[in-house]
């Protein structure tokens, strides 16, 4: 059948097979003119880049990383990948290799299931509310809880986050954060998608007809926002987002892409805070925060990274040269600007990455998820924000390690919450 012209969602529906192993043969015609025929066969499609993974970082301590870009599950298959069974898996593993802190990463992440953060959370933490949500009309917020009071991973965390982490993560990253369980690291907030929405179609029934018993066209789909999500401190994570405990400047910072930069963007309220008993560290939060937040200030790559990205941010604001000798100017001196930027965001000395004993297991003999992994391991390497990251995990570890020391010098057992 010659699809030309066709809608790609039409042709879509021609191509795919009956079921699984279902052959299909595409006839192409090259730009040069030449016709090939092209087999496919139909499969499930398993994309592994959206799922959690993880890594060693060796250095002064030796620290987990785990990295999520989005909080997934599949609402088809009941047996399907889930991101907190996934997240606990990783957990393990590190676990398994004695690290001594663990950095959950959600830079860019862009939230996905409400149930899987619940579950992620309660990784984390014994039990209690993990966000509330509440419609207008509703008088009582409906607090969604970890009911579970058993703790997977009770050591050092840290959070990453940038303004690309959004709804689910910023579920996750309040809950941490006001449960002082661990420290939010990032940008100077998070995206600021704080509400819930409900699809609903707009055509009656996929077996109503129109006029003259035509099979009625497909209407699409309608979003209501319908409930809005609240920290278990009462504040809503809509329009202000989460604000990490250590802010690090980055060149996304003026973009100009998060919640509060909409004109129609819903506004940000509070609620009553829910009960819930804060997490008791080994490690003095304040002090470990107060130190990051000198270092990034002292920082000579931060310093200058946040230099460069005010400029560019001031200059593409102002009006555009008429002048070809000084546009030229201006756009020569903006090109190397951009070029420092890249050069700050490699580092002079590279953090030694591994995969876990596992993971490496696994990979042998596959040569296509080697080579995935490498670069996995090859982008961890010159991150300044792991980096950095390290560096806060290094501190919170080494007063943990003086706090279980002192204390099993004294005899005493080591609490975990108040």
């Amino acid at each position: 059948m010659d699809v030309t012209g066709f809608a790609v969602t039409d042709a879509v529906k021609l191509i795919r097979g009956a079921q699984s192993g279902t052959e299909v043969r595409l006839t192409v015609r090259k730009p040069d003119g030449n016709v090939k025929v092209v087999v496919l066969k139909r499969d499930e499609i398993k994309l592994d880049d959206t799922f959690a993974k993880s890594a060693i970082i060796n250095g002064e301590h030796k620290i987990g990383y785990i990295y999520l870009p989005e909080f997934y599950m599949d609402f088809n298959d009941p047996n399907g990948p889930r991101c907190s069974d996934d997240v606990a898996k990783e957990i393990e593993k590190l676990k398994a290799e004695n690290v001594e802190g663990i950095v959950m990463d959600l830079r860019g992440n862009g939230g996905g299931s409400l149930p899987e953060v619940v579950k992620m959370v309660g990784l984390f933490i014994e039990d209690g509310p993990v966000v509330q949500v509440k419609a207008r009309e509703q008088e009582q917020p409906m607090q969604l809880r970890d009911k579970d009071k058993g703790v997977l991973y009770a050591g050092p965390l840290t959070v990453m986050v940038d303004e690309y982490s959004a709804s689910a993560s910023e579920i996750f990253a309040a809950a941490i954060q006001d449960y002082k369980r661990g420290i939010v690291i990032g940008s100077t907030s998070t995206y600021g998608k704080g509400t819930v929405q409900r699809t609903i179609p707009l055509t009656p029934s996929e077996t109503s007809f129109g006029f003259g018993n035509r099979p009625q066209e497909d209407l699409g789909t309608i979003k209501l926002t319908i409930q809005k999500f609240y920290r278990v401190n009462g504040g809503a994570t809509q329009l202000k987002g989460v604000a990490p405990d250590v802010v690090i400047p980055d060149r996304y910072e003026y973009s100009k892409t998060r919640e509060k930069d909409n004109v129609n963007s819903l506004t940000w309220d509070e609620i009553g805070k829910a009960e819930y008993m804060p997490w008791t560290s080994t490690y003095s939060t304040e002090a470990v925060v107060a130190t990051a937040n000198e270092q990034v200030q002292s920082s000579t790559i931060f310093s200058t990274l946040r230099r460069n990205v005010q400029w560019i941010n001031k200059t593409l604001d102002k009006p555009v040269s008429l002048n070809l000798t000084a546009y030229q100017a201006e756009q020569k001196q903006m090109k190397q600007v951009y070029k420092s930027l890249d050069s700050l965001y490699k580092l002079p000395t590279e953090l030694k990455v591994k995969p876990s004993e596992t993971d490496a297991a696994k990979l042998e003999g596959d040569k296509e998820k080697t080579e995935k992994n490498k670069q996995f391991i090859n982008r961890i390497k010159n991150d300044i924000y792991v980096d950095e990251t390290v560096k806060v995990m290094n501190n919170m570890i080494h007063q943990n390690n003086v706090a279980v020391n002192n204390r099993n010098a004294d005899g005493a057992e080591t609490p975990k919450k108040n």
